[in-house]
């Protein structure tokens, strides 16, 4: 095909894509809504509410933590195309929130480049082994281990790559104006409720940028989540239905020794989930289900096979139950695809709700494997646990 013919047949496709979908501009202003109800039980002990975030206010990110501090999370960030660098903004919330009037929405200050540096991180040392399913033994072909000290980067790549989502929410990136931040810190109240009115105000946002959320796209309830079994057997993991959740998928993580860490995840596929634990549309967890990564709303229990975590030093199970998405639009988008549309305001509110429990604990909060009390802490209760704590949460 000569250049001139292959640019006809190119132009040609370019017309015909043209007539089919009207150009639209990006909005003026858009709003996210990033919505996390985070819980962590360890049997025997009081339900955690608050966790570190309790003791030092709240802080931008506490939605983005897989199973991360416990209680009621809300990130939200501003961006209007009228002022590119960030706005000073207000947004207005419903008593529920018993919060005050409005959250004060702040400019993200620009990041300065980091010089380079040379890379002298250590080779991590150690195996990891990755098992997968739900049921009372191990399938065969499981583990997936990785040898730290003989992996090539092409496999240690390989193994941590899995199903994810691209991050469509808030963000504290340059540009945007966002809540928590330095200027008002306070934590979302135990049984705030966004349901009601909400308004977003600010220099280069249009007057109208209103919107109500319904009691389907408030907070979800607390996972909860029961666990029975010895983990030298197969362990029963079930959670209380939540009438919201799209889908739900289960991980958890182990120590055994000081160089050896186990995975496990309910996917019926060997996907360890590094990407899903956090919010993902309804429509990706329609197909992750689809595809048995993800567990249906209407499953209500999973077992862990046999024996993957009786020797472990320590092992916490985490939970996701996905939620709802809203989408919003002024104006709507036209039913006529050829129609143009320019909207002046777009809205996106995410919502999730994530659990952590401890494995090989009863209900006392005794450990099975040591039938013995160890203290009061939960470092101490289950040996190997602070550390296990400790990768779940990246420190």
């Amino acid at each position: 095909m000569s250049i001139r013919i292959a640019t006809s047949v190119t132009a040609g496709l370019l017309l015909i894509a043209g007539t089919a979908f009207a150009q639209s501009k990006p909005p003026v202003a858009q709003f996210w809504m990033d919505v996390a109800t985070n819980s962590m039980s360890i049997p025997g002990m009081e339900d955690a509410d608050t966790g570190a975030g309790g003791m030092f206010g709240g802080f931008f990110g506490g939605t983005k933590m897989g199973g991360g501090s416990p209680g009621q999370w809300l990130d939200t960030a501003l961006y209007t195309r009228n002022k590119r660098a960030g706005t000073e903004g207000a947004h207005a919330i419903p008593p529920g929130m018993r919060m005050g009037n409005s959250l004060p929405l702040i400019p993200v200050a620009g990041s300065q480049p980091v010089e380079g540096r040379e890379d002298d991180t250590e080779k991590p040392k150690g195996k990891l082994m990755f098992y997968w399913g739900c049921g009372d033994k191990v399938r065969p072909g499981q583990p997936r281990t990785v040898d730290f000290s003989r992996a090539s980067p092409d496999e240690w790549s390989r193994f941590m790559t899995g199903r994810f989502a691209p991050d469509r929410g808030a963000k504290a990136v340059a540009g945007r104006s966002v809540w928590p931040n330095e200027r008002d810190r306070q934590r979302v109240p135990n049984g705030a409720s966004l349901a009601g009115d909400h308004a977003v105000s600010g220099e280069g946002v249009p007057a109208g940028l209103r919107f109500a959320l319904r009691d389907a796209y408030d907070f979800m309830p607390k996972i909860k989540m029961n666990i029975s079994g010895d983990p030298k057997a197969s362990v029963n993991v079930s959670w209380q239905s939540i009438n919201a959740a799209e889908g739900y998928f289960l991980s958890a993580m182990g120590s055994k020794g000081e160089n050896e860490m186990i995975i496990w995840s309910s996917s019926e596929q060997p996907d360890p989930g590094w990407g899903l634990m956090d919010y993902l549309a309804p429509a990706q967890v329609k197909k992750l289900i689809g595809e048995k990564v993800v567990l249906a709303p209407s499953i209500q229990n999973c077992a862990i096979p046999s024996g993957i975590f009786g020797a472990a030093e320590g092992a916490m199970v985490r939970m996701i139950a996905y939620g709802p998405e809203l989408n919003l639009a002024h104006p709507p988008r036209p039913a006529n695809p050829k129609a143009p549309w320019d909207p002046e305001w777009t809205v996106r509110v995410r919502i999730k709700s994530t659990g952590m429990t401890v494995l090989g604990m009863d209900e006392q909060g005794g450990d099975r494997s040591q039938g013995k009390d160890r203290g009061t802490s939960p470092e101490h209760e289950t040996p190997g646990l602070g550390g296990v704590i400790r990768g779940v949460f990246g420190l």
